[in-house]
Parts: C-alpha cells; sequence; structure tokens
C-alpha cells in the first residue's frame, strides 16, 4: 500500500466533485472514473466537466465523496444531457501520469474542463452539496449579454473589460467560435453580441469583434484574425482579458500563490491609478521577457497593511515595489526610479540569479562595493520571510504534495 505524503490536508476531499456524467436514478451517483484510455475522448464531448483528482488515503477526498457524488445527482436531473455536464474522478495513485500531466499538487483538486480544455480556475468553494451544484448551474449560464441596440455599447462598463462581437447571424461558425471564447474567458470579460440589423453597420467587412479597455478614454481593437480560427481567437481575447499586471485580492491569493513562481509587487494606494500605469507601462517595456518567471501584481496598500509592515513600510510610504520570493521579501529602493532604463529589470534578474539573498545577509557584492568596503567584513542581515506564502493552499483543506515528484 503506498504511504501518503507529507499531509496538509482539508481541500482534498473536497475537490474530489469531477466530471458529471451519468447518473441514472437520484441517489445512486454515476461517477465517470478517467484513466489513459478514455480520458481524452470523454472530456473532449463534455460541455462541462468537473474532474476530481483524488487518492484514497487522503481522508479529506473520502469526505468529499459522498458529497461529489450527491451534487452529481442534482446535476444530471438539472441537465440529463451526458454532454452537458460531466463529473468525473482520477486515482492519483493509480494515474500518476494524468496526475503529472494536470500538475496536481494536492488532493483533491477539483478541475473544471470545456470542451476538453482544462480552465485555469479550479473550484475552491466551499466543500457543500449545495456550493458545488451552484457552481455548476452558474458554469452552464451563457455568459454573453445580447444586446438590442447600439446604445447599450456606449453605457458598458468601462471599469470591466469589454469584448463585442457583431455578428449576420447567431446560427454560425463565427459565432460558435466566440462562444466558446466567452465561456472560457467569462470570469475576465464581459462579452457582448448583436446580431443582425442591430450589428449592420458595424459589420462593414463581415463579422466584427473589438475589444473595450478599461477607462473611458482608451481606444477599442479590433480583432484582425480569422474567427473560424478557435485558436488565434481565444489568444487574442486571452491576451485582452488577462492584463500582464494583475490585482491581488485575499480572494485570488491562493490561486496566484499556487502557480508557484515569485511575486513581483505594487502596492499603491486604491486612488493612485497614475503609479499603477506607471508601474504597468515599465513591467511591459523592461520585462516582458520574464513573463512566466514572475508573476507582476498589484495591490492595495490598505488592504495589504501586514505585508508592509514585514517589510517596514506604511500606506503613507506607498507606492512600494517588493519581490516575494515565498522564501524572503526585496524592497525596490526607489519606485520613482522604475523609469531608469533597465534598473527594474535589473531587480528581478538579481533575484534569479541569487544576488538578493546574498546581498541580505553578506552585504553588497565586492563588484558593486565602494573602496575599502570589503575589508569591513559581512553585514549581518536578514531579510524579511515571504509574506504572501501564508496565501498558499491551507493545511487544513488539502493534502498537500510536497515534492511534485510523488506523484
Amino acid at each position: 500500500m503506498k504511504l501518503p505524503p507529507i499531509v496538509s490536508s482539508l481541500d482534498v476531499g473536497f475537490f474530489t466533485i469531477l466530471l458529471v456524467t451519468g447518473l441514472s436514478t437520484p441517489g445512486q451517483a454515476e461517477i465517470t472514473s478517467l484513466d489513459t484510455g478514455n480520458i481524452e475522448d470523454i472530456l473532449n464531448n463534455a460541455g462541462v466537466a468537473m474532474v476530481n483528482f483524488y487518492a484514497d488515503w487522503c481522508r479529506f477526498s473520502q469526505m468529499l465523496q459522498p458529497i461529489f457524488e450527491e451534487a452529481s445527482n442534482i446535476a444530471r436531473e438539472e441537465f440529463p444531457d451526458v454532454t452537458q455536464v460531466v463529473f468525473a474522478r482520477v486515482d492519483c495513485d493509480q494515474h500518476s501520469d494524468i496526475a503529472q500531466r494536470y500538475r496536481i499538487s494536492k488532493y483533491p483538486t477539483l478541475k473544471l474542463f470545456r470542451n476538453g480544455m482544462m480552465m485555469k480556475r479550479e473550484y475552491r468553494g466551499q466543500r457543500s452539496v449545495t456550493a458545488i451544484a451552484d457552481f455548476i448551474r452558474q458554469q452552464k449560464v451563457d455568459p454573453i449579454k445580447e444586446i438590442h441596440s447600439l446604445e447599450e455599447v456606449n453605457t458598458a462598463d468601462r471599469d470591466r473589460r469589454n469584448i463585442i462581437g457583431y455578428f449576420d447571424q447567431k446560427d454560425s461558425e463565427n459565432y460558435h467560435t466566440f462562444e466558446k471564447v466567452a465561456n472560457i474567458l467569462r470570469d475576465d470579460c464581459v462579452f457582448l453580441a448583436a446580431f443582425g440589423d442591430v450589428s449592420q453597420t458595424e459589420r462593414f467587412s463581415g463579422d466584427n469583434v473589438i475589444y473595450k479597455p478599461m477607462g473611458e478614454t482608451v481606444p477599442d481593437m479590433v480583432y484582425l484574425g480569422s474567427l473560424t480560427n478557435f485558436d488565434l481567437t481565444y489568444a487574442w481575447a486571452q491576451d485582452k482579458c488577462v492584463p500582464l499586471v494583475r490585482e491581488i485580492t485575499f480572494e485570488n491569493g491562493e490561486e496566484l500563490t499556487e502557480e508557484g513562481i515569485p511575486f513581483l509587487i505594487l502596492f499603491h494606494v486604491k486612488e493612485d491609478t497614475a503609479s499603477l500605469e506607471k508601474f504597468q507601462h515599465e513591467v511591459a517595456r523592461q520585462l516582458i521577457s520574464e513573463k512566466g518567471s514572475i508573476n507582476f501584481l498589484h495591490a492595495d496598500c490598505e488592504k495589504f497593511r501586514h505585508p508592509l509592515l514585514h517589510i517596514q513600510k506604511t500606506p503613507a510610504d506607498c507606492p512600494v515595489i517588493a519581490i516575494d520570493s515565498f522564501r524572503h521579501m526585496y524592497v525596490y529602493p526607489e519606485f520613482r526610479d522604475i523609469e531608469i532604463p533597465g534598473k527594474l529589470r535589473q531587480f528581478v534578474l538579481d533575484l534569479h540569479s541569487g544576488k538578493l539573498h546574498r546581498e541580505f545577509h553578506h552585504g553588497p557584492d565586492p563588484t558593486d562595493s565602494t573602496p575599502g568596503q570589503e575589508e569591513i567584513g559581512e553585514v549581518a542581515s536578514n531579510p524579511p520571510e515571504s509574506s504572501f506564502q501564508k496565501l498558499a493552499p491551507s493545511e487544513t483543506r488539502y493534502t498537500l504534495l510536497r515534492d511534485r515528484d510523488e506523484l
């Protein structure tokens, strides 16, 4: 019998819900067990699939199982078409290759799939029948609002990112592509659509999709690719809907922390949009090549007072830039210096090279020291410990796998 890895427990059992497939009678759930032989076919043919990645020995997985089954019964009654909603599960001990493919780091993990594509946001809600059933209902709500006059476009909420499609007809390949994209990015953008005569003036060269960014004065952007090409359309929309610099909140902190890469964070007063715009501009100018190796974030100074105090700052000191490596926090010397070409980039590179950590413990590297400084000896210093690591998945909800190689 395989022994469990180091456990951080409660959430694992909760997320055992995966893919609702067939359930013939209330009270007798039929949860599809996925393996290498059937996983592609089942997921690719499911409109919405909730997949539970679990381990038999995990007590949180065991706790979730009856909840998951009852929720699947409710879903089957409300969505009898077995291709609409699927509940499934993966035994990660028996199918470690599947667990590795989907980067499972805790049990139970509940992943949502749409037409075979895994959604970035997994289910992290309450582990109750009602909450899970409500979550599935929300996933089946049409994310696209139909507009009946172009005046409605002018009243769109400019505090949100809006993508608007203008189509000749609803039953078209172009619109079906738009629907798929909207379903995937429903949490990141507002999707609107106009059809027929209402959209005619905007279809001067055929069906048309535009992006309205946040802010009243920011110009619209037009999609110039083929609307029959899902990959191109999705890539364009994702680039617009998921900003390079994202806001971190207590609600999404666990999700961001679990991505496993350090944070470069701007702490700013919420009303200070000028500092945020300057930070966004410099990240795009200096650090676009570092995307994927570090998360670019901004945080409300008032809400995140504790991390600021941890680095001996207060909201009165904002704007402040810092790196959280999940071991330590490092403060960027002066916010006003971010416009110096390459300076913000060097701060990030010094993290990757270990220089930030080394200099906290031993003072400036000899090549950076002033004449005679090397005789002074080591400077005793300890960088503040990570604050945002505390937002990682709770050990009272999940069995955490400390070593991914265990899968």
